[in-house]
């Protein structure tokens, strides 16, 4: 369930108080006057998720601007009913919220180039020391499914801006990695702290750098799950698994450039460049196709 919280003018309140009373999904509308602010008037209301869309665009179109409401979500604990638009319970879906989450997941955020580069550490470590435990452990630490996900939701909307900013903020990630990972494998052989005779395509991970049907299925099916958890709020869990995709292949190319394999660093960066490229074109697909879907949003895409 959404909380909508609103200021509006005086002479404006009687008209969007009706909106809200006359609109469908729309429950609980609460007016009151605004102490804080003189000649104005406060509304809240409980707006199931299916009709937020619809009514953000009639909010729009009385011309209220943006600073002046909210729309937060609310768990719900009980009682448990269906919704407006059909089967699905009070978690239906809204446009508004996904969008607004992709758009706060699109910049390189402080915390975003800090774990990536912690996940380049474990995952360099991992395809040094042929360990599938650190690997998983830098997948798990890795935020790269975010801007992922926002770059689907940008291209779904048709917002260039949108995608193209979470699109650099992703390979700007993926960036630091290979860097890291390369800067952290040369040190390592240069103060000769890597195994003896330590060859990169010897690792029991050199399948991070060969591409079969496999690599294909796997990132297809990635960006479907990766796009579903982003709107249900679940991928912190889920981006472990998305990892699998990007983070490895990442620092395995680095390791490759900075111990010496170059010649098996080309694969590595095909494998990387397939997996989001695949993951984009899933993701992206799956809010298509849920766009069009009945019962799922009052607003076109």
């Amino acid at each position: 369930m959404l909380r909508l919280r609103s200021s509006v003018a005086d002479h404006r309140a009687e008209e969007f108080g009706a909106l809200l009373r006359g609109h469908d999904g729309v429950r609980r509308v609460v007016q009151q006057p605004d102490r804080a602010q003189a000649e104005s008037h406060v509304f809240v209301a409980d707006v199931e998720p299916s009709c937020a869309d619809m009514l953000v665009e009639r909010i729009a179109e009385m011309g209220i601007p943006v600073e002046d409401y909210v729309l937060t979500k609310m768990e719900v604990v009980a009682p448990q009913h269906h919704h407006h638009h059909g089967e699905g319970g009070i978690d239906g879906f809204a446009w508004v919220e996904v969008v607004g989450a992709a758009k706060a997941n699109s910049r390189p955020l402080a915390r975003y180039l800090a774990l990536i580069n912690v996940a380049a550490v474990i995952a360099a470590c991992g395809v040094i020391t042929s360990s599938s435990i650190l690997i998983v452990g830098a997948m798990a630490v890795s935020p790269d499914l975010l801007p992922i996900c926002a770059t689907c939701v940008g291209l779904a909307r048709r917002e260039r801006k949108l995608a193209r900013r979470a699109f650099v903020t992703l390979t700007l990630g993926l960036g630091i990695v290979v860097v890291t990972a390369t800067v952290l494998s040369a040190l390592l052989s240069l103060f000769g702290f890597l195994p003896d005779g330590f060859e990169v395509e010897q690792s029991s991970l050199s399948t991070l750098a060969k591409t079969d049907y496999t690599t294909v299925l796997v990132a297809l099916a990635a960006g479907i799950a990766g796009m579903l958890s982003f709107e249900t709020r679940a991928s912190a869990a889920v981006g472990v698994a998305i990892s699998v995709t990007t983070i490895p292949a990442s620092a395995y190319l680095g390791v490759a450039l900075g111990a010496g394999g170059i010649d098996h660093a080309f694969g590595a960066l095909v494998v990387l460049a397939i997996n989001v490229t695949l993951m984009i074109a899933s993701g992206t697909m799956t809010l298509i196709v849920q766009g069009v879907l009945p019962n799922r949003s009052g607003a076109p895409i």
